[in-house]
């Protein structure tokens, strides 16, 4: 085990987990994505054990509305890739069960020629609600798939159609899958996902529509506002034909600068950080009880204040917090007396250390 990546406050089982991944055990793999996906201090600590190592591999973005043919697609795709001796993995962004909620396993079963193959790792993943495509964790997961050694790192959003504009942040080349017969062929491409398009395919395009529907998006293309060169590819996932023209275009936008390599990995690095800070701010003001927070929720209800003003006056509280009341003062929340200095219970604050962790 390299001594670089333990930490006294981690414990060893962990850090052995960890080691594991880094040599690219899909059960280590597969084991970290579940604490990952759980949160809390494992999660945090998994991530700072992986540090530098995650962010190498190339992460190709797929999403379009549903009936494209993403999943047939990215089964093509992902056996043309093994072809050239690469390994990949597979992030599925599956809708989460309404009972529960956990993946509904929709993707693996269309890649299931794969699963057998050491070279591949698919993992479906409950996107439990959260908008925007993907899954709250997502950046996470793909830091650990980066992390175990896979060359290349898929990622199939849930088909949710026109809020799926986070995948640009979170993949390398991003691949919008459309096909005809879906009614308004350019319905599903409004709202920012034609703008994120590196590489726009027309799947299907042995139904006698699909040229049109290609010749469309090129003129759209038109009046998207950067100049990108971006190709319009029509394929058959069924018969495979085409799947060589998209992984070429893939290959030709993945060479990426290390500076923008790295000004992307702090980009997702940012977005963790304010997701934990909006769930830590959540928390804190669901739990706060401090009659200024009160006074400040019975403007909102009564209209006297709008909710975004009462919002920066209660993170107003969290920045600057009253002052503790002298010993024997009554509560202004209980109007009891307060407990001596000595005697009240210390303010709730991070674990000092990680939870024991067992394999």
């Amino acid at each position: 085990m390299d001594a670089r990546w333990s930490s006294p406050d981690i414990p060893p089982a962990l850090v052995a987990l960890v080691d594991r991944l880094r040599r690219g055990e899909a059960a280590a793999l597969a084991r970290c994505l579940s604490l990952v996906e759980q949160g809390g201090a494992h999660a945090d600590a998994i991530g700072r054990l992986i540090g530098a190592a995650s962010g190498r591999a190339i992460v190709v973005g797929f999403t379009g509305p549903p009936g494209a043919g993403k999943s047939t697609l990215i089964d093509a795709f992902v056996g043309h890739v093994r072809a050239g001796g690469r390994t990949v993995a597979v992030a599925a962004v599956d809708p989460s069960s309404p009972i529960s909620g956990g993946s509904v396993l929709g993707d693996r079963i269309r890649m299931q020629r794969h699963t057998e193959d050491p070279g591949v790792f698919i993992r479906s993943i409950a996107s439990r609600g959260h908008v925007g495509g993907l899954t709250e964790t997502i950046h996470r997961v793909l830091d650990l798939m980066g992390a175990s050694g896979r060359d290349l790192i898929v990622l199939e959003t849930v088909g949710a159609g026109q809020s799926e504009v986070e995948i640009a942040e979170a993949a390398d080349v991003c691949v919008v899958v459309n096909a005809p017969g879906l009614g308004d062929e350019v319905q599903a491409l409004k709202a920012g996902i034609l703008e994120i398009a590196d590489i726009l395919v027309v799947n299907k395009a042995d139904l006698p529509s699909a040229r049109r529907t290609a010749d469309q998006l090129r003129a759209m293309l038109t009046l998207r506002a950067d100049a990108r060169d971006t190709p319009v590819i029509e394929t058959i996932a069924t018969s495979g034909a085409g799947v060589a023209a998209l992984a070429a275009a893939v290959e030709a936008r993945a060479e990426l600068p290390a500076e923008q390599k790295r000004a992307r990995r702090l980009r997702r690095v940012r977005r963790l950080i304010a997701q934990a800070a909006g769930r830590a701010i959540r928390d804190r003001i669901l739990g706060l009880d401090d009659p200024r927070s009160d006074a400040a929720l019975e403007a909102a209800l009564e209209g006297r204040c709008g909710v975004a003003e009462a919002a920066e006056r209660v993170l107003r509280l969290l920045a600057y917090p009253a002052p503790p009341a002298p010993a024997g003062a009554p509560s202004p929340v209980t109007g009891r007396p307060d407990a001596p200095p000595g005697e009240r219970s210390p303010p709730p604050s991070c674990p000092s250390v990680i939870p024991p962790y067992g394999k």
